[in-house]
């Protein structure tokens, strides 16, 4: 039998006569919550395929049959396979259990027959895949861009939403930060006045934390709730402190750290009743910085030994621990990192992986390339600075390093580099790593604030328009073989087989932001903001990077080359090795594949689809600021080189280059404006000279950057060659 008549039976198998749908039976094995979450998760996708689903024992032309666990395939691992018109799930564990009926799911919802599903298994490639989700109650940082998320994570449907998305991508942890979070989860026993609200609210708020640890533990997601260090509520400090010199009641970060014994006591009894009152909640964190100036880093450890690590001791079960490895090695609130300061933490953290009521391993966190991870998958530094080897050498057995891959570069376009995730899981799989912390500090994907009105679209909340960004890193971190192909696929499952080619036009645009990262050095979170092609200007405030900026300022990334120093290698007749990414390099890199993503979305119809409207327009943004860059780069290096030669011909470049580089700019102003609202941001909050709520009324969109952008041509007309010394 040729193979053409094989795949002919195998669909005629698949498909029944023409309104009579078939039949298929879900077999479960047990009625835990995950085993429920997965039956009703294929049970929906079947029926949406029109297929007729039942759960009792009847004869049908189909069963899926989900097994008891089979530990010997590992943790989180999944296996399907076919036994005449059974389908097999059977997972490592509960979760390999969900992730295989999942697996399942994206089939069907994809438009494959059930007997179409082939078998197949996976496992897990790092056992850590978390998401970092600051709350915007008490949030780390005051702004309205923050504050207006209020009342979204205030809705348990929003967290079901989160969830599912979380778990269908293979995240298996949330982690909830909070400046302090207890006053919103439980009413302390010794210290009733330290919560500022009513029973009745106060049940409310209960109700809420346990919807979400609920909701999670049914997925298999692990919870962790993160606060930050000596901060107490305005209502503790007001009823119980008796040093009024160390209340903070604005909640500033980097102020002395308040030892008392009040507080200790307070602090330690508050994590001891919240893993007594939430039993689905996983774990807790350690963060030690904010709230403990003035205090040495065995100090700090101390503090958090004796109230964090004891209030677990003393909440009589198992929970697991993160421990945010310190940037300080100083007793100032901000510090450098030091090898001392490593050879402390991580003996810090092995005496705690002894400890019998923590479950380990324990995830020793770091933030990499510090607030920035989407710049370069070259580790270049962490938070404070110079990772040292400490924590590698040797091999540790009570922990594991994991890595913050914080977005504080782009909230409102949509995102997507398949090889650059890959290349960071690559460049991080050695034995002591064991996963990533995915999220930002300066965003909550929570309310859709970017969305300007104009008719509907397929999504509710803000996350659910980052869709890919979340898909590439869960799934990619869970399995880094997984096919470009599995991607493309949701692009034709949500707009049709015209959006085929929006994949490869997001990994050719969205490079932008990573090569801006990589060619301009930043610190903290607004230290660069790569979507406004914003940055720290001389004043600290978050302004467009003026070409002279662009000049000066150092590349993160080794590889590359700066401005200043590629004009003063090429003014000596100098050359670049082969390897370096140089200012031309990159500029000629940027046009070719912005060019070929604008070709591609090009023929893409979006008048009949809002929503397909919006993912074509961002890749034309991302495209249009990769131009942009590109000529910026050129005018750069043209005015440099007039600047230190003299020569008027690479003045006239210079103009001309960054008259290029406003109208590309304004084409991104062209395609944005009808699309997206002003935006609050939060790097714009904390403007110098003024306070968070004076600056609340500042707004980002590319829109009210034309005037800076503009200032480049003048800066370039009004130019002076520099007088030699």
């Amino acid at each position: 039998m040729n193979k053409h008549v094989l795949v002919l039976l195998w669909l005629l198998i698949g498909s029944a006569p023409a309104g009579i749908a078939q039949r298929v039976t879900i077999r479960q094995t047990d009625q835990s919550p995950q085993s429920r979450y997965a039956v009703a998760q294929l049970t929906k996708a079947l029926r949406s395929r029109s297929y007729s689903v039942q759960t009792d024992n009847q004869p049908t032309d189909f069963s899926i049959r989900l097994a008891p666990a089979s530990p010997g395939l590992g943790a989180e691992a999944y296996s399907l396979d076919w036994r005449q018109k059974q389908l097999t799930i059977t997972g490592g564990d509960a979760r390999g259990m969900i992730y295989g009926a999942l697996s399942v799911v994206e089939d069907l919802t994809n438009g494959m027959a059930l007997p179409q599903v082939k078998p197949r298994s996976e496992r897990p490639h790092l056992p850590l895949r978390a998401i970092k989700f600051d709350l915007p109650w008490d949030t780390y940082r005051h702004s309205y861009a923050l504050d207006l998320h209020y009342e979204t994570c205030r809705d348990t449907l929003y967290w079901q939403a989160f969830l599912d998305m979380m778990v269908a991508n293979r995240f298996n942890a949330l982690s909830l930060w909070n400046l302090h979070p207890y006053p919103f989860m439980i009413r302390p026993t010794n210290f009733p006045a330290a919560t500022p609200f009513s029973e009745t609210q106060m049940a409310d708020w209960q109700r809420l934390f346990k919807a979400i640890f609920r909701m999670a533990s049914e997925r298999a997601i692990e919870t962790y709730l993160i606060p930050f260090n000596i901060f107490t509520s305005p209502e503790f400090s007001k009823a119980y402190n008796p040093n009024p010199a160390l209340n903070n009641l604005d909640h500033k970060h980097f102020v002395d750290g308040d030892t008392s014994a009040i507080v200790k006591r307070y602090t330690r009894e508050c994590v001891t009743q919240v893993l007594q009152e939430y039993p689905e909640l996983t774990g807790f964190g350690l963060t030690l910085g904010e709230g403990m100036g003035g205090m040495t880093p065995q100090q700090r450890e101390d503090w958090m030994n004796q109230t964090i690590i004891e209030g677990m001791r003393q909440a009589g079960r198992k929970t697991k621990l993160v421990h945010r490895i310190p940037f300080s090695s100083t007793t100032g609130s901000l510090g450098i990192t030091s090898v001392e300061t490593e050879k402390l933490t991580r003996k810090s953290i092995e005496r705690e992986g002894a400890l019998d009521f923590i479950e380990g391993p324990i995830w020793a966190d770091l933030k990499y390339n510090w607030s920035h991870a989407h710049s370069t998958p070259t580790l270049v530094k962490v938070h404070g600075g110079k990772l040292y080897d400490t924590y590698f050498n040797p091999v540790p057995s009570a922990y594991k390093v994991t890595w913050t891959a914080r977005n504080e570069d782009f909230f409102c376009l949509r995102w997507g580099v398949p090889e650059f995730v890959r290349a960071h899981v690559r460049a991080n799989s050695q034995p002591y790593v064991g996963g990533y912390f995915l999220g930002s500090e300066t965003y909550i994907p929570a309310r859709d604030y970017f969305t300007a009105p104009g008719g509907p679209v397929d999504w509710r909340y803000a996350f659910e328009r980052q869709w890919l960004f979340y898909k590439l890193w869960g799934r990619l971190l869970y399995n880094p073989a997984t096919a470009d192909a599995v991607f493309r696929a949701e692009f034709v499952r949500r707009y049709g087989p015209k959006a085929g080619p929006l994949l490869e036009a997001y990994a050719l645009a969205s490079t932008t932001p990573l090569r801006l990262a990589s060619v301009f050095d930043f610190t903290w979170d607004f230290s660069l903001y790569s979507e406004g092609m914003m940055a720290h200007d001389a004043d600290k405030n978050v302004s467009y990077i003026s070409v002279n900026q662009q000049i000066t300022q150092p590349t993160l990334d080794p590889s590359y080359v700066s401005v200043s120093d590629y004009v003063k290698t090429s003014n000596a007749g100098g050359t670049f090795d082969l390897d370096k990414m140089t200012p031309a390099r990159l500029a000629r890199l940027l046009e070719q594949d912005c060019q070929k993503a604008l070709q591609l979305v090009k023929p893409i119809p979006t008048a009949a689809s809002r929503s397909l409207r919006y993912e074509v327009a961002d890749v034309q943004a991302w495209a249009n600021l990769g131009l942009h860059l590109a000529e910026k780069l050129r005018g750069a290096v043209a005015l440099q080189t007039y600047r230190t030669t003299g020569n008027e011909t690479s003045k006239q470049a210079a103009v001309q280059h960054l008259k290029a580089a406003l109208r590309y700019w304004d084409a991104v102003v062209a395609i944005t404006r009808p699309l997206y609202n002003d935006m609050p941001l939060v790097h714009l909050s904390e403007q110098k000279g003024s306070t968070w709520a004076e600056n609340d009324k500042l707004q980002f969109h590319w829109a009210k950057l034309r005037p800076a952008v503009a200032a480049d041509i003048t800066i370039a007309e009004q130019a002076t060659p520099i007088r030699a010394d």
